[in-house]
């Protein structure tokens, strides 16, 4: 990770899971340290932001420290690279 604009920026290493926006970012310990801003790149190099909370510095990280999310806190990739049917009801009519 490194500093940009006061937040963290992350390369993914889990290759087939993209973390949920506002999902919190812990230290080893299970520090809570923030949660995600911003999720981009694309499906082979998934990068990611971390607001940090108060009181948590972005630049006292370094290369290559590590942070991690609650499994419950991600989605797979496949609901970005294989999108289902859209939802919603059919056309028109009355509802009920």
């Amino acid at each position: 990770s490194h500093p940009c604009e006061g937040e963290m920026v992350c390369d993914s290493t889990l290759a087939d899971k993209v973390p949920y926006f506002n999902a919190p970012m812990y230290l080893e310990n299970k520090t809570q340290i923030g949660s995600v801003e911003e999720v981009f790149g694309n499906t082979t190099l998934l990068k990611f932001t971390i607001k940090t909370s108060s009181g948590v510095v972005a630049t006292s990280f370094k290369k290559g420290d590590k942070v991690y999310i609650s499994p419950e806190k991600l989605m797979p990739m496949t609901r970005f690279t294989n999108p289902g049917k859209p939802g919603g009801r059919g056309r028109g009519g009355r509802g009920g």
